[in-house]
């Protein structure tokens, strides 16, 4: 097997965190409720100044765009649909590298990767972002209850990742929405950031084409009020025309699951939805 790579077919029988029942294997099937809620949930963590200078001073993002999404990628469906022993090596292998991120904010705030409030809100912006946006484009009509489950499941790897008791419902994620709001303010490396995913892609030159579509509803996605704060920019043409290409390109996944969820169904004796 290349280096790099992780069979998610052993071993077998193996649910790995989460399973097949669950909501993350459901919610994380979907390439673009992962495309637009990754984008929406690092919008939220970069307007943390202390998440920020951690993530622009401390990892590839800036001279390696690509290679940094991808490796983001490549955790969340490993620690979702591998099995446990894979999912517990990325997990330590994040960690390690958090354990060496830490340092003072321009803004002359002192600040270390680990610090539990910084790693839940890491934790809750990416599930929050994941399950809005399969929400917007999969399945409006998701009931409440699935989407308390889908937090509350999330827990065993919020604390696996460093947050002691991270958010198990919608309505703590919102108290934690209101926790955080008063420390998110606008950053030119926002900007930045958007600017360098409207450019990316792994697709290639098909890729690029929809990359502006995926920020726009990316920005869309982030409450009314955050995105005003944020100053976060609206191109209404772009963002009328993501609407109905990524709820067909999400439905068009979903009657053809990729060969991570395919193999990860197959481990535990399930056929894939």
């Amino acid at each position: 097997m290349p280096a790099g790579r992780v069979n998610y077919r052993e071993p077998a029988g193996d649910p790995g965190f989460f399973g097949p029942d669950s909501m993350a294997w459901k919610v994380h099937a979907n390439p673009v409720a992962l495309a637009v809620g990754g984008v929406a949930a690092v919008i939220l963590e970069l307007a943390e100044p202390r998440v920020r200078t951690g993530v622009w001073e401390h990892s590839t993002f800036r001279t390696d765009p690509l290679a940094r999404m991808q490796r983001t990628g490549e955790a969340t469906m490993i620690t979702t649909y591998g099995p446990t022993r894979a999912a517990e090596a990325r997990v330590a292998m994040v960690t390690r590298m958090h354990e060496r991120v830490g340092g003072v904010t321009p803004e002359g705030q002192a600040y270390v990767a680990l610090e539990p409030e910084l790693m839940t809100w890491v934790h809750l912006t990416a599930g929050w972002g994941f399950l809005n946006a399969y929400r917007r484009y999969v399945e409006p009509r998701m009931s409440l209850a699935d989407q308390d489950r889908y937090y509350a499941e999330g827990g065993r790897l919020g604390r696996a990742f460093g947050a002691p008791e991270p958010p198990g419902s919608v309505a703590e994620v919102e108290a934690w929405f209101d926790r955080m709001r008063p420390k998110l303010v606008p950053h030119p490396i926002v900007g930045e950031f958007l600017d360098i995913v409207a450019t990316t892609s792994p697709l290639g030159l098909a890729g690029r084409a929809l990359q502006p579509l995926v920020v726009q509803a990316a920005i869309d996605l982030v409450p009314p009020d955050l995105r005003a704060r944020l100053q976060l920019p609206v191109r209404p043409l772009q963002l009328a025309a993501a609407g109905p290409v990524l709820r067909a390109m999400a439905a068009a996944a979903a009657l053809a699951p990729n060969p991570i969820v395919r193999d990860a169904h197959q481990r535990v004796g399930r056929a894939a939805a």
